[in-house]
Formats: C-alpha cells, sequence, structure tokens
C-alpha cells in the first residue's frame, strides 16, 4: 500500500510532464493512465482497506484539480486578430486623399496623442501576431482532448473506489487505450510512406501560404508605419515654422507690453508725486487742527470743572431744600389728618342734627295738616246732622258736592277723584 500512494502522489507532475512532451501520435489518455495502473497492478481486483481507499482518493481528485486547472491556463491560439483588422482598417484610410494638416496647436497634440497610440498598438499586435504564429492547432487539439478523457477516466475511478474500493474501470480504460494505440500503429504502417509525404506536402503548402498572408500584413504594417512617419515629419516641420511664428508673436508682445508699462510707470511716478504734495499738505492741517482741537479740549476741560462744581453746590442745596421740604410735608400730613379727623365728626353731628329737625319739621307739619283736615270734617259734617233729610233732589246734589271734596292728606288742589285712596264714604251721610 505504501509503494501504491507513492506511486499515486507522483501521478500530478508526470502528467503535466507527459502533456508537454507528448508529440501528435501519441495519445494523452494512455501516457497519463499506463503508468497509474502498473502502480496499481499489484492489488489486482482486490478491494482496498478503507485508508487505502482514502489515500488513493485523495490522490485521484489531486489529479482532477490539476487536469482542471491545465484546461484553463492553456492558450488560446491566433490572440489579437482585432488588432489584425483595425491595421486593415488603417490601410484602407491610407488609400484614400491624405487628409491635411491642421495649423492648430490642439490639433497637432491630438494627431501626436494618436500616432503614438497607433505605433503602441502595432508594436503589440506584432508581439501577439509573432507569439500567436508559432501554435499548432492540431497540437492543442488533441491535448486537450486527451486531458479532457484522462480527467474522466480518473472521475470515474474515483467514484467506483469511493463505492466499492475497487479501480476496475480504470483497467478497463488502459485496456482500451493499449488497443487503440496497437490499432493506431497498425494503421499508420498500412497507410505507408506515400500519404506521410501527401500530409507533409499539404502541411508545407498551408506553412508556406500562412507565411506569405503574414508577410504581406508585415509589409503592410511597415507601409503604414512610413506613412506615419511621414505624417510626423510634416507635423515636426509645420510645428517648428509655428513654434518660430509664435516666438516672434511673443517677443512683439513682449516689446508692446514693456512700452506700455513704461508709460504706466511715467504716470504712476507723476501721481505718486502728486499724492506726496497732498500727503505734506494734510500733515500741516492735521497739525493745526490738532493743535486747535487741544485748545478747545483744554477749555472745555475747565468749562467742565466749573460746571461739576456748581452741579455738586446746588444738588447739596437742592438737598437740603428738598429734606426741609419733605419735614413740612410730614407735619402738614399729621395736622390735616387731625382736621380730617375733626371735619368728618363735625359732619356726623350736622347730619344727625339735620335729621333730627327734619323729622321734626315733618312731624309738625304732618300735625297741622291733620289738624286742618279734622277741622274742614267738623265743618262739613256737623251741619247735615241739623237739617236731616230733604228730598230726593236735593240729596242728589249734595252727594254730588260732596265728590268735589276730598277728605285725603293731600288736599282740594292736590287730590284727584280717580287717584286719591281716601275712604271718603265714611263721611257721607
Amino acid at each position: 500500500s505504501t509503494n501504491l500512494s507513492t506511486g499515486c502522489s507522483n501521478l500530478s507532475w508526470e502528467v503535466s510532464s507527459i502533456i508537454l512532451l507528448t508529440p501528435r501520435s501519441l495519445s494523452l489518455s494512455h501516457a497519463v493512465l499506463v503508468p497509474l495502473s502498473k502502480n496499481m497492478a499489484n492489488k489486482k481486483m482486490e478491494i482496498f482497506s478503507p485508508l487505502e481507499a482514502v489515500q488513493i482518493c485523495a490522490v485521484l481528485e489531486d489529479c482532477l484539480d490539476q487536469l482542471a486547472i491545465l484546461g484553463y491556463i492553456m492558450p488560446v491560439s491566433y490572440e489579437g486578430r482585432t488588432d489584425i483588422s483595425n491595421f486593415e482598417h488603417l490601410m484602407s484610410a491610407r488609400s484614400e486623399n491624405r487628409p491635411t494638416v491642421p495649423s492648430e496647436s490642439l490639433k497637432f497634440t491630438e494627431l501626436g496623442q494618436q500616432l503614438q497610440e497607433t505605433s503602441g498598438d502595432l508594436k503589440r499586435a506584432n508581439h501577439l501576431f509573432s507569439r500567436a504564429a508559432k501554435q499548432i492547432a492540431v497540437v492543442f487539439l488533441l491535448v486537450l482532448v486527451g486531458r479532457q478523457y484522462a480527467s474522466d477516466v480518473i472521475a470515474e475511478t474515483l467514484q467506483e473506489m469511493q463505492t466499492s474500493g475497487t479501480f476496475q474501470s480504470l483497467l478497463q480504460a488502459v485496456q482500451r487505450e493499449e488497443e487503440r494505440k496497437t490499432n493506431f500503429y497498425t494503421t499508420i504502417i498500412r497507410l505507408g510512406e506515400e500519404e506521410g509525404r501527401k500530409e507533409i506536402k499539404s502541411l508545407q503548402k498551408w506553412l508556406q501560404d500562412v507565411k506569405k498572408e503574414k508577410e504581406l500584413e508585415l509589409q503592410n504594417r511597415n507601409e503604414m508605419i512610413a506613412y506615419l512617419k511621414d505624417q510626423l515629419q510634416e507635423m515636426k516641420a509645420k510645428t517648428d515654422m509655428e513654434s518660430r511664428y509664435v516666438k516672434k508673436d511673443t517677443e512683439l508682445q513682449v516689446y508692446q507690453t514693456q512700452k506700455k508699462c513704461s508709460h504706466a510707470e511715467s504716470d504712476l511716478f507723476n501721481e505718486i508725486e502728486t499724492l506726496r504734495i497732498k500727503n505734506d499738505e494734510e500733515i500741516r492741517v492735521h497739525v493745526e487742527i490738532e493743535n486747535f482741537l487741544r485748545q478747545q479740549q483744554m477749555k472745555l476741560e475747565e468749562k467742565l470743572e466749573y460746571w461739576m462744581e456748581k452741579y455738586e453746590k446746588d444738588t447739596e442745596a437742592k438737598q437740603q431744600e428738598l429734606n426741609t421740604l419733605k419735614a413740612s410735608k410730614a407735619n402738614d400730613l399729621a395736622a390735616l389728618q387731625e382736621l380730617a379727623k375733626q371735619c368728618q365728626l363735625f359732619e356726623q353731628v350736622i347730619v344727625e342734627d339735620r335729621v333730627e329737625k327734619e323729622a321734626a319739621r315733618r312731624k309738625v307739619e304732618q300735625d297741622a295738616l291733620e289738624l286742618k283736615s279734622v277741622k274742614k270734617v267738623k265743618g262739613k259734617v256737623l251741619p247735615l246732622y241739623t237739617v236731616g233729610k230733604t228730598k230726593t233732589k236735593k240729596k242728589k246734589k249734595r252727594e254730588k258736592q260732596q265728590f268735589k271734596y276730598c277728605f285725603c292728606s293731600a288736599g282740594d288742589s292736590a287730590c284727584h277723584y280717580t287717584q286719591c285712596n281716601f275712604d271718603y264714604r265714611r263721611f257721607s251721610l
């Protein structure tokens, strides 16, 4: 089992070396599967232990991973064919009328950038073309087919090893590959050298055609490079002419600017002199104004001191007067309050006296009025008792006369019969 594990572990680097060294007449699957079957020959048709099966499965999984990585990293033939189409587009554009070189500096820079980009693309395209020309499509096709077949056989063996612990599928695949190899050699011997020479001639013809095509493409690329170099020379000449023109124009502008600056400098000198005179005059006026203001300030300070002293004296005098007035006011207020109390007492006495007098006067008037009313009643009623009864007409006339008089306290002049409340019927006969 140790020898088997060691032989299986060496399978990963054996696969990569065999893929790179195998010629077209040797099958990749045969080169991969035969060493693996020799390493496992001692355990033919035997069931491995679980530990050995796990070891072998790990080695087979590693082989599958390396074969998958190998399939991803294999190069693709004829890379960069888009550059060839771009080159043909440039060559067709060259056959047309040559464009006039623009005179503007911006267009010069853009054209220079385009030229640099085009030359870089051509270099990259030549590099890709030289690398792709060395590749042979048939060899890589066989390698891809053999790698896929080996990967399928190893995957089937791995599944069988995981399920039953045997490798019968691997032995069958090796046997099929040996039979196919034997048939392949037999077919080569049967075909003979004549068919081999025909194939070689056809391949040589194909190689010559490819060489002619590539030489034509290289010639076109060289012509395009020459055309671009001519364009570059024209651009350089035009750029030199424009640079001389720009230099002269710049010198004239500098001279004109210097002349303008000299005139402006003389004007500034005159202005500076004028400003200096004005500044001296302003300084003199400022000094005079400052002296005048200082004198005025001294006078105002003296007046301020005088008025402050006077203010303090007047304030003290007025404060004394105010204190005196406050004291007199307090005294007057106390006297006024005393007089107010006395006045209130006097008014109360007067009011009470007036009320008593008014009540006495009303009582006197009421008594007099009652006396007068009694007298009138007596003067009216007493004659009626003496006369007696008379005729009916006289009685009615006497009753009418009774209604003309009112016996209420209001008197005859102020009473109305319809509104009087005096019960005069008591006094009728």
